[in-house]
């Protein structure tokens, strides 16, 4: 019955229709590699609130940076940073902007995907990306002006943090299948090691359904979940993420 349910919600919802609501419809924008990574983990980072203000901030972020972001990291000069001291989202201010703007142009000026910020820090033995988050973090803040306050905004599991919007981003890089909403551009990262992003919605619906038995909700409770999810499929057991995530839209809207 559990595996029914899931399978008929994560069918229902991993489907075309589900991006332009979805923080994903803003990597979804670009076609560039870079562009969808920069777009992609940024909307990620700022997904949180009402979905609908996520993605306009989101589309207010890239529309400074010209809808190239890529090209702006890349090229931006100091006077063109001026344009960011505005920008807010919630708790997330012009000084973690033009943070995530250093960060970028110097990975970049090294990197050709940010793919390498989080594979170099995992073995091929790792059973999920639990390493990939924890070295991803320290390489993150590894530049010397690294403002204390931006760490808030990017989760690791040594500080036993759910990871939820990290581990969104990874699904939207690494899941890969033909119904069009993942994007799969990632090769070192098998989607067999990616963990369930675990939100309040999330988390309430699979308790409900008796997969997660944790009384909080952190880092452990996530892999929990993952495990429940990869009983029913161990070579994509994210998948499902679209299942819980639709339940609970329904459970709000209904």
């Amino acid at each position: 019955m559990l595996r029914e349910l899931l399978e008929s919600k994560a069918a229902f919802y991993n489907q075309p229709s589900f991006i332009e609501s979805d923080p994903i419809a803003i990597p979804h924008e670009y076609s560039q590699l870079q562009d969808i990574e920069i777009a992609g983990f940024w909307a990620a980072v700022l997904a949180w609130g009402q979905r609908k203000t996520i993605l306009n901030k989101a589309r207010e972020l890239f529309a400074r940076m010209d809808h190239a972001p890529y090209d702006f990291i890349i090229n931006h000069t100091e006077n063109d940073l001026k344009k960011f001291l505005s920008f807010r989202h919630r708790t997330f201010n012009a000084e973690d902007t033009l943070y995530f703007i250093s960060f970028f142009k110097e990975f970049y000026q090294r990197n050709d995907s940010l793919e390498n910020a989080f594979s170099r820090h995992m073995d091929e033995n790792d059973v999920t990306v639990e390493n990939a988050l924890r070295g991803f973090h320290e390489e993150f803040f590894d530049l010397e002006w690294a403002p204390a306050r931006t760490r808030k905004h990017i989760a690791t599991p040594a500080r036993k943090s759910a990871c939820k919007r990290i581990n969104m981003f990874l699904r939207w890089m690494v899941r890969r299948d033909d119904c069009g909403v993942d994007f799969g551009l990632w090769q070192t990262i098998d989607p067999s090691q990616l963990v369930c992003p675990c939100d309040v919605h999330v988390d309430r619906v699979a308790r409900r359904l008796g997969l997660i038995r944790r009384k909080q909700t952190d880092w452990q409770t996530a892999l929990e979940l993952t495990d429940e999810l990869r009983k029913l499929d161990a070579a994509d057991p994210v998948r499902y993420d679209f299942a819980l995530f639709g339940l609970g839209l329904e459970d709000r809207n209904g």
